[in-house]
């Protein structure tokens, strides 16, 4: 089974999607699940989760409903506000009654304070998450991926994705710290990452041989049982298509063999939020 490991729907209308405006064209505009479906089918994925694109409950709750009408979305990563953590517990204590829940992501890369993830006030609300079954998808940069270890060290129990990988610099063909970084959370902690997001930070250098590099990175840091592929669709459509991407991350993949493929491609997503 083919599953996309990170994809959004929105819809204007709804007005909390605070980061979207008309600036970014393509992207300025309702997607929902009649847009997805025909791809997925013709790139044969099975099964999506879907990730939360604005810092609100209220639209979590509208992607919990959404799962609840779409046979191929597996689950939600939904959102909850950590900055207060009594609201956050009750939330999440809510919302986990909804099976689709399968973990939160605080949107860290639009955080101003670097070390955000590191206050005492967060957490109870990661250790409710450890509590709860919930997984973490870090939205993280680069600069964070130190303090993301050593929010790892201080729960190692936390069930942690990287999304992303981390949003390397390729456009300008960035390496360091990115990369020893990388070597280092996935040596001393046991989390994942998702293999999504690389062509929006790629500029003009969206060929193979300008992703490789990242690619095999990823592979030898964490080995394809903690590797999964997302699309980021409909973020993805701002540098390619959704088939476009599937083939040329098969291309990416295809020296590996069919055990490692199908981990990166579903297994790993199935075994990391546990789905059925």
């Amino acid at each position: 089974m083919r599953i996309d490991s990170h994809q959004h729907f929105w819809s204007l209308q709804r007005g909390d999607y605070h980061w979207l405006t008309p600036a970014l064209d393509t992207l300025y505009r309702d997607f929902l699940p009649p847009d997805l479906q025909p791809m997925l089918q013709a790139a044969g994925v099975q099964r999506t989760i879907l990730v939360q694109a604005a810092a609100s409950v209220a639209e979590t709750e509208y992607l919990l409903s959404l799962a609840g009408k779409q046979a191929f979305i597996a689950g939600v990563v939904g959102w909850v506000d950590m900055d207060d953590p009594t609201t956050a517990l009750d939330d999440l204590r809510r919302l986990r009654e909804n099976d689709s829940l399968l973990g939160v992501r605080p949107m860290i890369q639009d955080i101003a304070d670097p070390d955000w993830m590191l206050r005492d006030h967060l957490m109870p609300v990661f250790e409710q998450l450890i509590a709860s079954n919930l997984r973490f998808d870090a939205l993280v940069l680069p600069a964070h991926l130190k303090n993301l270890r050593r929010l790892l060290d201080r729960h190692p129990r936390l069930a942690c994705v990287i999304d992303h990988a981390a949003k390397p610099a390729i456009a300008s063909a960035s390496w360091q710290p990115w990369a020893d970084d990388m070597v280092a959370l996935a040596a001393s902690t046991n989390c994942y990452c998702k293999l999504s997001g690389l062509l929006t930070e790629a500029g003009a250098r969206t060929d193979d041989d300008a992703l490789r590099p990242y690619v095999e990175h990823l592979l030898a840091c964490f080995g394809a049982q903690r590797l999964m592929w997302g699309s980021d669709w409909p973020v993805l459509t701002l540098a390619s298509r959704y088939g476009d991407w599937v083939q040329q991350s098969e291309r990416l993949l295809q020296h590996l063999g069919s055990v490692d493929q199908e981990a990166i491609f579903g297994a790993t997503a199935k075994d990391f939020y546990g789905l059925d």
